[in-house]
């Protein structure tokens, strides 16, 4: 006999509101289906009621753990769009704060996935060492959340010695607990046993759902948007991009750990080989056209397409965010596992749902679904 265990939208395990149905049968997981769609916020149509550069903050919003990539991702589209040439040092210092954003993005993560298995003790020594970067963010951008660093054209603050050499301090400290974690995973048994095997994508399964960042490089795909479509200075560091083939939990995790120690590599280099020079070149105006742009998300693949018409405002701006298509591949991961197993495989892809939300209008008659402007949106609430 089976049975549906709803989780959601508020559970323990959830960060985010969202809904999964699960089918059981026994302690094995048979079906899955979820629901998202709480945390729809509009970000997208708001920033067609802003300017330019009132929108890079808005885009900053989108995600909290990764609101340097947004604001990276956007600026270039915007910078695309315009033709703009960004100062070499302007680059080398973006890809810093989104090198320790990573490190911050991934020690959350791994932090967050050894409470799910219930670890607490790596789990808290993991946040302790994820604080030195934050407070490496904030030496380098002023804060420690959203940033307010990018702007279209280049960055708004500079870095001196001093910063420099505080932020080489952080690194190293860094890379030292980083190695204790590595331990930690190569040898607690209880750990592998929590995570080897568990919460399969297979790399053709991978390819078919499209996934993306670590979930990909998990099953064995070699994709990175850092390596196949360089962007600030990653052409001209020396970084290698993390791959295992197994699939599970575990694969993912060591991806994500590998990645750090990268990210540490990468951050030392641009502190050493950063140009002298400016930091940002004015924007003069915004032609009519249309850019595409994309950055590598802690999560994955991050697409941004904006639309000009002219004028200080753009017509239209759509985001494409990584956990959009890795969540679709929940249920593969899911089934046949066992219940228990749920939260990590879940937490595995590092989910993020308010990035992700959408509205779309369907009408119940025909199937058929539609953009609706704001207008039209406003007099179908009058009706109801």
């Amino acid at each position: 006999m089976s049975f549906i265990i709803p989780i959601g939208p508020y559970h323990p395990m959830l960060k985010e509101p969202e809904y999964f149905k699960v089918v059981v049968d026994g302690e094995e997981v048979v079906d899955v289906e979820i629901k998202i769609g709480y945390n729809h916020r509009g970000i997208e149509k708001l920033m067609e009621e802003r300017d330019f550069f009132r929108n890079i903050f808005l885009a900053e919003r989108v995600c909290g753990i990764c609101s340097g990539i947004h604001t990276v991702t956007y600026v270039q589209t915007v910078e695309s769009l315009v033709g703009l040439d960004v100062p070499g040092r302007a680059k080398y210092l973006r890809m810093l704060m989104l090198e320790l954003e990573r490190l911050h993005s991934h020690l959350l993560w791994m932090g967050v996935a050894m409470h799910l298995i219930g670890f607490d003790t790596l789990f808290m020594h993991i946040w302790k060492d994820r604080e030195v970067v934050m407070d490496a963010l904030e030496l380098l951008t002023g804060n420690r959340v959203n940033y307010g660093f990018c702007t279209i054209g280049g960055v708004r603050r500079d870095l001196d010695e001093r910063c420099a050499r505080a932020i080489r301090q952080c690194l190293s400290e860094v890379e030292s607990s980083l190695r204790k974690i590595a331990q930690a995973a190569s040898e607690d048994p209880v750990l592998k046993a929590r995570m080897v095997g568990v919460g399969l994508l297979h790399r053709e399964e991978a390819k078919k759902y499209c996934v993306v960042g670590p979930t990909a490089r998990g099953s064995g795909l070699e994709i990175d948007v850092r390596r196949d479509d360089p962007y600030a200075a990653y052409d001209e560091v020396e970084w290698e991009v993390c791959v295992e083939d197994k699939g599970d939990v575990y694969a993912r995790f060591l991806v994500r750990l590998r990645e750090c120690f990268e990210s540490v590599r990468i951050g030392r280099q641009a502190l050493d080989k950063m140009p002298a020079g400016e930091i940002c070149v004015e924007v003069e105006e915004f032609p009519e056209g249309e850019a595409v742009g994309r950055g590598e998300a802690p999560r994955g693949e991050l697409i941004y397409y904006v639309r000009s018409n002219g004028t200080s405002r753009p017509e239209r701006v759509r985001i494409r965010t990584p956990s959009f298509v890795n969540n679709a591949a929940l249920p593969v991961m899911l089934i046949g596992g066992s219940l228990a197993d749920v939260p990590i495989v879940v937490g595995s892809i590092d989910p993020c749902y308010s990035c992700t939300d959408r509205v779309v209008v369907v009408d119940r008659r025909t199937g058929s679904s539609r953009v609706l402007t704001f207008e039209q949106l406003r007099r179908c609430k009058k009706l109801v």
